[in-house]
Order: C-alpha cells, then structure tokens, then sequence
C-alpha cells in the first residue's frame, strides 16, 4: 500500500504546484476488515446546507467504493494523520466537493462546431464514433464530471450499452464517468433526422435513422420495451421536435417551429410501460408541452424555449414556470449550454439560433424568479466538445442564479434526477446477495454510505466561480483516484 502526501511549494505563477511524495506503508484496513484511504479536505461543499465545512477527513474503502465515515480533524492532529499507517491523501489546500453531474450528454457526437449532425451520423463510421465516445468519456472525467447521463446514442445503434460495460465496475476497462444511457430514442414517423434529399419518404439515410421510430400505441410500447431489453437505463422520447423541417427553404418559419410528436395516449403508453419495468422517462420538449408530460408522469424534461412560433408572455412564463417549480417530482434540464453554443457557432448571426437563446435566458430567469428548485444540471454536451461540461454552470451563474444552489443542481440534483425508480431500496448488498454496481449506488453527496466520487479544485470558487471551475486538480470515481495534482493518472 502506498501513502499520497502531497507537498505545497510556492510557484511562480501564483497556484500550487504540487508535488506527489509515495511511501510504502502496511495496508490499513476498518473494523469490519475493508481496506480504507482517507482524504483530507481543507473545505467540503456540502450540497444539502450550501456551506462549506472546514479541516474534512474522508474515510474511503477501497473494497466497495463507498464512503465510510466523514469527521472533522483538528489542525494538532493533522501531522499524526498524515503519517499514520494508512493511505492518505492530502487535500488541505483545496476545496473538495461531490463529483459533478451531468444529465444531459450526447458521447457519440462531437462539436458541431467541427462537424455537421448530419455529417457525423452519415459519414462517420460506427467504429469512428464509437472510439471518440471512449475519448470523450476521459475528457469528461479529467473535467470532474463523475456520473453522466446519455440521452440517445444518435445513429450510433446500441453502442451506449456497451461502453457503459466498458466504463463500469472498479477494474473499468477505460476511464470515464458512471454512465446511465438511454440508447436510442424514440421519435415519430418523419420527425427526426437525418433525412434523405433523394428518398423523401423514407426514414433516414442508408439505413442510418437517428433514433428509433415508432407509431401508435402498440409500437410504442414495443419500442420501449425493446430498449429497456437491450438495457437501457432511461428512455427518451422526443414529445416535441422540428416535423416540418423540409418547409425550411419555401417558409423558414414553419421548418424551425417545434411541434407536438406524439399524441396523449402515445406518451402516456411509452411512460406508463417504462415505469412498469422500473425504468425513467426523459422528454425533449418545450414549455407549451411542460404541464401535460408532468401529468403524464415524465421524470425529466429537456431544454424549453419555443422555437418561433407564439411565445408566452412574461406573465404566462412565469406561471408555467411556477406549475413547474410546484411539480418537484418531474426534474427540469435547460440546457442552456448548446443554445448559447449553436448561436455561438453561427457566430451570433443567425436570427434563429439567437432567439432560441435570448427565450432560453427569459425562461431561465423566470424559473429563478418563482424560486424554483427541481432543477439539474445537463449541456446536451456533444453538440459543444466534452470535457466543457462546466459551461452549463457557469451560464446559471452568469443569467443571475446563486452559485452555491449551482452547484447543487450540479451536483445532488444530479443524483436527484437520475437516480433509479426503487432507489430507496437499495442497501450495500442486495436482497439476492450481490453488490452493488455503478449504477446503484447513491452519488451527489459526500457523506457515508454514498459513492466516494470526489473532486477538489484550486481557487476561491465564491470569488473567481467559473475560473475555480476549470482548475480540477484531483478527481476520484468510486474509490479510484483517477486525477491528483491536476495530472491524469489513467
């Protein structure tokens, strides 16, 4: 076993260079015979009180992952800790928090800033796409982000299920954030891309669709249904999208209006199957639509802006909004990342892109304004490069929002959001005796009995928020340290 003692020497550029010492030690291990390290924490953000606790020790096992005991140490003691007959890891000059969560990602795209959606799910290959996944998901990680939700794989067939494989358990084949994905998608006949120029009436192109097709009730349910058998962990439906996309060159106004994909007993079969099996409902879709999915029992709703079209007012926002904020149970993810993104590609001349994004910011604002708390973080990172997931953050805090409840949403409303139907059930082992993966276990919170998904950056957060951001000098999933003095150990 090895001891990590860090060593703070000045440095020339005003941050801390530090240094990784390794001492050979005997294994340490708790009462009931795990084999522990402890982290040492100069501040701890605690998500559920906004503050932050001083002078942390974080007792982590090694076995299982899992937390199991965080008290706080006393300055007198700290040399003592050090050199005590256990792994340590020291952290007294950082600011250690919860992994960050995003729960809105896309890992088989890239920027589309670099390439076109259409050029990626056509002219790339599987085997390309799916090597850029693995890339993507160290770039996530290295960024802090420990858990992520994958909403579609776009084209990329089931690939998801596998790289969750690949990414899962303590000996994971390649680094990279815990991974709940939702595979294909669902999406009605004609709706979604990419669509051929030649073959009108066809879905997709070369065989390629974007996401599964379904129509009516009895193929709706086999759509869902045949995703939660490949294994998905959620289901995504596209309750809302651009149908009337090929009027865009004749009437650009009518191919960017987002209009209502399914009817009512479509979504209400596709959500009410889902929970039968236990698993959530994610729904694209925009806030003319948000009160009816959250009758129909959608467990998270992405993005919001009405794109064009008859927009609410002021005062009917902030009421929509207010219903939502009263609705808890359904979570909402704004995305304002890849609308400030696409707009930001179009280099902010593209009247379209720049509505979407100034109605994004009005609806932001409003959710803000009613108080509204059943939020969490999610970029749809994909369509802007991974490992720039921070950038939904930073533009909370930015539109007005307390960046303490930031890193809430960033955080335990993460876990909130995507935590498994009948989690409350889970324990460390199983009513059938076996333990408990990736995806079971409680994260968001540094606390025992939760995943020891710990992250600490450099700099005051509270005065330079989005810098302190960028500095990740050390990032630990589920026990492993996969990052320490800001240098990538995978």
């Amino acid at each position: 076993m090895t001891q990590f003692k860090e060593e703070v020497p000045p440095s020339n550029d005003g941050c801390s260079d530090i240094s990784l010492t390794l001492l050979s030690l005997p294994p340490s291990r708790s009462g009931d015979g795990n084999q522990v390290m402890k982290v040492l924490a100069g501040k701890l953000f605690d998500p559920v009180t906004l503050e932050f606790r001083s002078s942390q020790i974080i007792t982590v096992s090694k076995d299982s992952g899992l937390i199991l005991e965080v008290e706080t140490f006393k300055t007198k003691d700290l040399e003592s800790i050090r050199l005590g007959t256990t792994d340590v890891i020291d952290l007294t000059h950082l600011t250690v928090f919860p992994g960050f969560v995003d729960a809105h990602v896309h890992m088989f795209l890239h920027s589309y800033g670099e390439t076109s959606w259409d050029d990626q799910v056509t002219k790339e290959s599987l085997v390309e796409r799916t090597i850029r996944a693995t890339v993507h998901a160290k770039k996530t990680l290295m960024a802090g982000f420990t858990t992520v939700r994958d909403l579609g794989t776009e084209g990329a067939e089931d690939a998801d299920i596998s790289l969750r494989k690949c990414l899962s358990g303590r000996d994971a084949l390649i680094p990279g954030p815990r991974y709940f994905c939702a595979n294909r998608a669902i999406v009605a006949t004609g709706s979604y891309g990419p669509k051929s120029v030649i073959h009108m009436n066809k879905e997709g192109v070369e065989g390629i669709t974007g996401a599964e097709v379904a129509d009516g009730v009895d193929s709706c349910i086999a759509a869902v249904r045949r995703q939660i058998g490949a294994g998905a962990d959620w289901i995504k439906i596209y309750a809302e999208y651009r149908f009337r996309s090929r009027m865009s060159l004749a009437s650009p106004r009518t191919g960017v209006l987002s209009i209502r994909t399914f009817n009512n007993d479509e979504l209400m079969a596709m959500i009410d199957t889902a929970h039968t099996y236990g698993v959530k409902v994610a729904a694209h879709a925009s806030q003319i639509s948000f009160r009816n999915l959250q009758l129909l029992g959608a467990d998270s709703i992405e993005h919001g802006p009405q794109r064009q079209g008859k927009q609410l007012t002021d005062a009917q926002l902030r009421e929509e909004m207010e219903a939502f904020a009263m609705h808890t149970r359904t979570k909402w993810v704004p995305t304002l990342s890849v609308l400030y993104k696409v707009a930001e590609f179009a280099d902010w001349k593209d009247p379209h892109s720049n509505a979407v994004w100034e109605e994004a910011k009005r609806m932001f604002k409003a959710a803000l304004d009613v108080g509204m708390e059943n939020i969490a973080c999610g970029g749809d990172t994909g369509a802007f490069s991974h490992g720039e997931n921070a950038l939904e953050m930073k533009l909370m805090v930015r539109l007005g929002a307390d960046w303490r409840k930031v890193l809430r949403w960033g955080t335990l409303g993460g876990w909130e959001c995507i935590r498994p139907m009948g989690w409350k059930e889970l324990d460390q082992e199983s009513g059938l005796g076996v333990s408990l993966g990736d995806n079971d276990v409680k994260f968001g919170k540094i606390e025992k009995g939760w995943a020891a998904d710990l992250i600490a950056l450099e700099g005051d957060i509270e005065k330079d928020f989005e810098a302190t951001l960028d500095r990740v000098m050390f990032v630990m999933k589920m026990g492993n340290v996969n990052k320490i003095n800001g240098k990538a150990l995978v």
